[in-house]
């Protein structure tokens, strides 16, 4: 594995450190901000796995597809990348911002925080 996919699986296992912390704490909007962060930062070392530099974007499905994962993924890991793709922007704006909290609850939270976890090993074996 070379430098440029460590360094992304590096920084998503702190992410998903971090998405732990936060439930823990009872911090749902950072549960959801920092899932998204995990599978980001994964999808970006599977578009390092291809031999090309991941883009500066946050749209998840765009950097799935840039790896070649997409088209592998099944119905409910499309559905998780959907689900988590306004929990990143959009949770960094008032009106989203209050919106997106009201939606996030000990429950949802921990269910997204499962679903991260296996999204995110699904990832790295593809790589």
């Amino acid at each position: 594995m070379n430098d440029r996919i460590s360094y992304w699986l590096e920084i998503a296992e702190y992410d998903l450190e971090t998405a732990r912390d936060m439930l823990a704490a009872g911090r749902y909007l950072y549960v959801g901000f920092m899932c998204h962060q995990v599978i980001e930062k994964t999808l970006k070392a599977a578009v390092a796995n291809t031999g090309e530099f991941p883009p500066k974007s946050h749209r998840l499905r765009m950097l799935a597809e840039l790896a070649g994962v997409y088209d592998r993924m099944d119905e409910t890991q499309r559905n998780f990348l959907n689900l988590l793709e306004p929990l990143n922007i959009e949770a960094r704006y008032p009106g989203e911002k209050s919106r997106i909290s009201s939606e996030l609850n000990a429950d949802r939270s921990l269910s997204i925080m499962k679903q991260t976890q296996e999204v995110y090993e699904w990832i790295k074996a593809t790589l």
